[in-house]
């Protein structure tokens, strides 16, 4: 077991990608601190994982006293803490016409400013167990694609949070700080939002391979096989590195024969 008795807070962790790394943390080991807005869905994962594995905390990660009230949820359950993956996250189309400030705050407040606050709020307790940090970005962070401008903004601000974070904290106190990049994941709500958007009930079945070059998109447990990984000791001394999980290079791509950029 690659994380046998570590202790995990996972945000954003009842639903998606965040729900894949829990359940993964806990098959290899760990205990997990459940945190996410999805009441129900998390008593359900709760009871799957079972209450000796597992606790949940709902909470929006970006109220001022959710930090702090995350890890010590962890060490008052668990008896300590050594790792945080900082997946949650808001996801919004938005371009330069219509990125107004609020929405451009609260995507970076939910995006950027919280994930450093939690950081923040459990550097003491990482510190005593040589502990790390996951952060839960996405490729749109190299630039992004023109509609999701204030996201792929506060992906890239989280980037350079855990390239300096990684540095520093590592040199000072022994936290690793790592960052994984997923391209294009098949959960649930990219399901049903992809169908709101009025495509076919199986679109994720027919991507091009401009898309997609194995013929389909990541699923969230491959993403949670990366994590398990860069959350172990397994990991060595690695830190402040960006992991891109993605079937194509983010420089220097070769363009598809069938694509027509004239």
């Amino acid at each position: 077991m690659q994380l046998k008795d570590k202790v995990i807070i996972v945000t954003g962790a009842c639903t998606g990608i965040g729900k894949a790394i829990a359940i993964k943390c806990v098959n290899e080991g760990a205990k997990v601190i459940i945190n996410g807005l999805e009441e129900t869905q998390g008593k359900q994962l709760i009871t799957s994982l079972g209450v000796e594995n597992a606790a949940l905390h709902i909470a929006d990660i970006t109220h001022n006293e959710t930090p702090k009230a995350l890890v010590e949820k962890a060490i008052q359950t668990f008896g300590k803490l050594d790792a945080i993956v900082n997946n949650a996250a808001f996801i919004a189309t938005s371009d330069i016409d219509n990125t107004v400030l609020p929405f451009f705050e609260k995507m970076l407040s939910v995006n950027t400013i919280a994930p450093f606050s939690i950081i923040q709020a459990a550097t003491h307790e990482l510190s005593k167990t040589k502990g790390n940090v996951l952060n839960i970005g996405s490729i749109n962070a190299w630039g992004g694609e023109p509609h999701l401008l204030a996201y792929s903004v506060s992906k890239g601000a989280l980037m350079t949070l855990t390239r300096n974070l990684g540095d520093s904290l590592f040199r000072q106190k022994g936290i690793r700080v790592n960052q994984i990049n997923p391209g294009w994941v098949l959960t649930e709500k990219e399901k049903l939002n992809k169908k709101e958007q009025g495509m076919k009930e199986n679109w994720y079945e027919d991507i091009s391979d401009y898309f997609a070059p194995s013929g389909r998109i990541f699923k969230p447990e491959e993403i949670a096989n990366m994590a398990v990984f860069i959350l172990s000791d397994n990991c060595g001394p690695i830190s402040s590195q960006v992991f891109d999980m993605e079937q194509f290079p983010m420089i220097g791509r070769n363009m598809p024969k069938d694509i027509n950029i004239s």
